[in-house]
């Protein structure tokens, strides 16, 4: 069985890993967007997968575009692959394309489709407040993550920040494409239903910021969806404090959104728009992360301070 795979972030290594080790899948070539600049010294990072594909030995191909690219055309055809699989690339692939393997291009996708489709389903399932989400994989089409669903697997969501739920739904789609690939044949495909559908989009700095006029349970749900980036943030005195870890704790005494309603040597409670949260992990602009116990050590903090 003949794979061309095409993935980019830390996600896509778990499913490449294991298609790589199957015995009767061969990769020839693995496809991946271009080297980009990161952190402050702008060196050149190579995206995860490919480092998985170099340390392995196989085949790298980073194009700008896969649209109007004749030569991207003319590799895929060369190799002719029986199966794309794609996960988290980041790049629209054109119907020239999507048409070049001999059974399908199989997308991984972390939802129960059809919610959340788009970029960003991990976070937004988590901010959403959803009791469980998952893994589908699907025969891709032109429409955004509208093709038909292979298989589907599920799992709760607890309270796993999206880091921790990304893995684990990592290694689940690793399962899954390789029950699909093998299984293929055997599998029937079924349409989505449009009715039930939703769109989770591309996350922005913005949707980080807190807005203590919420429900302390939503705020909660931001810290853990939105890491690593952009996090739940606010303000401590005009500087920018990150937020990490926190619990929502039975509290609505009289004092505005957003004020510190008490401080101990553990941890301190800000006031929402219902319930109040204890903060137990943060990052101080320019500081590195540490608990809220250290921060308190050797910051003076009072009840009554606004944050925002």
């Amino acid at each position: 069985m003949k794979i061309i795979y095409m993935g980019t972030p830390h996600i896509a290594v778990k499913p490449l890993e294991k298609l790589f080790n199957h015995p009767d899948i061969d990769i020839p070539l693995v496809i991946c967007q271009p080297d980009k600049p990161k952190g402050r010294g702008k060196k050149m990072s190579q995206p995860p997968v490919k480092e998985f594909a170099i340390d392995n030995n196989i085949k790298v191909y980073q194009p700008d575009t896969l649209k109007n690219n004749t030569q991207a055309v003319e590799i895929l055809r060369k190799i002719s692959p029986d199966f794309f699989v794609v996960v988290a690339y980041g790049k629209i692939l054109p119907v020239q394309i999507l048409s070049i393997p001999r059974f399908a291009p199989i997308n991984i996708h972390f939802s129960l489709l059809p919610k959340y489709r788009g970029a960003a389903p991990v976070n937004w399932t988590i901010i959403n407040g959803d009791k469980y989400t998952g893994v589908s994989t699907m025969i891709m089409s032109e429409g955004l993550d509208k093709g038909d669903i292979l298989l589907q697997k599920s799992t709760d969501i607890d309270k796993k920040t999206s880091i921790e739920l990304s893995e684990e739904l990592s290694e689940m789609g690793a399962d899954l494409i390789c029950q699909t690939i093998t299984n293929f044949q055997h599998i029937k495909p079924r349409k989505q239903d449009e009715s039930k559908s939703s769109y989770a989009p591309i996350i922005k700095k913005q949707d980080g910021l807190i807005d203590w006029d919420n429900d302390a349970c939503y705020i909660e749900r931001q810290i853990r969806g939105f890491q690593p980036w952009p996090s739940a943030y606010t303000f401590l005195n005009g500087k920018l404090m990150k937020i990490f870890k926190a619990e929502v704790i039975d509290n609505n005494r009289e004092y505005a959104n957003g004020e510190i309603v008490s401080v101990d040597k553990k941890s301190f409670i800000v006031k929402c728009g219902n319930n109040s949260l204890q903060i137990l992990e943060l990052q101080m602009e320019g500081k590195k992360r540490t608990s809220a116990e250290s921060f308190l050590a050797g910051s003076k903090l009072e009840t009554g301070t606004k944050l925002g």
